[in-house]
């Protein structure tokens, strides 16, 4: 019985380490993926130094010498897997005090990674990550550990015992992939993030018409930056492309193909110019929207040079990564400014948004043209192909529609009663917005004041000064595009080409 217990004991304490090193793991995988500073073992190991007394530190250097650090951080990383082993031991009693030990180790690392002088609120992921993997694998071989019983060695036990040790290798040899994986991959993105900063480009950084910020505060910014773009794509990990081994093929309805890389199109002709983009998932009043100044090479011009077939109408596109979307040939050929983007907001496009270069198409939804990452055009017909969102469900073609969104006063909220600013956005890009009109609480329509815009492709804000009394209000909005069309105030779902109706807000005054 004695003996049976010591097993246990092992077993208990062997599940607790191997929760350990999976939370390792995946917290230094997603440190590298993310390209955060340091991983949350190097943040405590910081943390450790800087509370050290100096003559204590002092010490140490003159007794280890350069070996300081990597004794500190593989001491940290012995004393991480030492309280695991701790809260494995501890789940015999209670799995609730294992989960203790483990969240109070989630503390620390969160308080070491978030207090360090350069850190954000994006640096945390892999803490919590990490913290809730150790919870997760804890209670998995736990909960197998529970069917070796308090009862002598049987051949039911022995079998528990075979199974508990095949998970418990298969959770540690996982761990490690995904650590070394991490590693790797994170490398790579590192090396792409140097040669991005290390790119000199003839772009400039766009300037934002006099009177397109409305100055109101509540209001989404004119220009979106890079940062507070939203991003929606399929991508699980970003694709790491480094520039010099970029290349882009223009083939298939053509006369003259085209292969180029990197350097043959930063050298060419760039066109800048102020574009908004819009996810075909924004819902009524959502935020999945962005604008901002992007510079590339006109999609046009080097499908001129390709000279595309007269029966061709749609251009193929696809990424890196495997994506691809349809777009119709007359968008990319008309006097939009339909680009191959390799800058945004005046600096190389971020890697998320699609580095080294991507497609931005003025008036259409990205779901059938904001290629990301893209390597590959291949001019054709639509009924000679399907594409990633048209195989679920999705239309074919995605003209943005004519939209405008509330975003003064917020759903929801309390304001004080009187004369009160309200504000938000329109677009439609590529036929522009000829007005805005609101209505409070079911009243005739009344015409907001609009921002400057530089052209037809971006949102534009509104405002306008309302009365209102104390008690419950509901505001609308609703845009007229350039065309002569007004949105229409029946709701409809973002499938299969676009949501549909007025934004529609509930607020308080009193």
């Amino acid at each position: 019985m004695s003996e049976h217990r010591d097993v246990t004991r092992r077993h208990h304490a062997l599940a607790g380490v191997v929760a350990g090193l999976a939370g390792i793991g995946l917290s230094h995988a997603l440190t590298m993926l993310l390209s955060i500073r340091a991983t949350p073992l190097l943040a405590v190991a910081e943390a450790i130094v800087e509370i050290t007394p100096g003559s204590v530190a002092e010490e140490l250097i003159q007794l280890v010498g350069q070996y300081d650090k990597p004794l500190l951080v593989t001491g940290v990383t012995i004393g991480l897997l030492g309280l695991s082993a701790v809260a494995g031991l501890i789940t015999r009693r209670s799995l609730l005090l294992g989960y203790a030990v483990f969240l109070m180790m989630g503390a620390v690392a969160f308080a070491a990674v978030s207090t360090r002088p350069v850190s954000s609120t994006y640096d945390v992921v892999p803490v919590v990550a990490g913290t809730i993997t150790w919870l997760v694998v804890l209670s998995f071989l736990v909960d197998y550990l529970g069917r070796l019983g308090d009862n002598a060695k049987t051949e039911e036990t022995d079998q528990a015992r075979r199974g508990f040790l095949i998970r418990a290798g298969i959770v540690a040899g996982a761990a490690v992939v995904i650590g070394v994986a991490g590693q790797f991959i994170g490398r790579t993105r590192r090396s792409v993030e140097t040669s991005r900063k290390l790119l000199r480009l003839s772009i400039t950084g766009g300037r934002a018409p006099r009177g397109a910020n409305l100055e109101i505060d509540g209001i989404a910014p004119w220009r979106s930056s890079n940062a507070e773009f939203y991003r929606i794509d399929t991508a699980l990990v970003v694709p790491t492309i480094d520039p010099n081994e970029w290349q882009l093929r223009i083939h298939g309805m053509v006369e003259n193909e085209i292969v180029l890389n990197y350097r043959d199109l930063v050298e060419r002709e760039l066109t800048e110019a102020w574009v908004t983009l819009c996810c075909v998932s924004n819902d009524v009043g959502g935020d999945l929207i962005g604008n901002a100044w992007w510079s590339g090479v006109r999609i046009a011009d080097l499908l001129a040079e390709a000279v595309v077939s007269p029966d061709a109408d749609a251009v193929h596109q696809t990424s890196k990564d495997g994506w691809n979307c349809g777009t119709p040939l007359t968008v990319l050929t008309d006097d939009r400014n339909s680009m191959l983007a390799i800058a945004m907001n005046g600096e190389p496009l971020p890697l998320e948004h699609g580095f080294p270069v991507r497609m931005v198409v003025p008036g259409l939804y990205g779901f059938v043209s904001a290629t990301k990452w893209v390597v590959d055009l291949e001019v054709t017909r639509f009924d000679k192909f399907t594409a990633y969102w048209t195989d679920r469900g999705w239309s074919a073609q995605g003209p943005v529609k004519t939209q405008s969104r509330i975003d003064v006063p917020r759903g929801g909220s309390d304001v004080a009663a009187g004369t009160r600013k309200i504000g938000g956005s329109a677009w439609a890009q590529h036929t522009g917005i000829e007005k805005v009109e609101y209505r409070l609480d079911g009243n005739s329509w009344q015409e907001a004041a609009l921002g400057r815009v530089p052209g037809n492709d971006t949102w534009v804000q509104w405002s306008a000064s309302v009365d209102v009394a104390d008690g419950s209000h509901t505001l609308a909005v609703r845009a007229t595009d350039r065309s002569g069309y007004t949105q229409t105030g029946v709701r409809r779902d973002v499938v299969p080409d676009g949501a549909t109706g007025w934004h529609t807000v509930d607020f308080n005054a009193g």
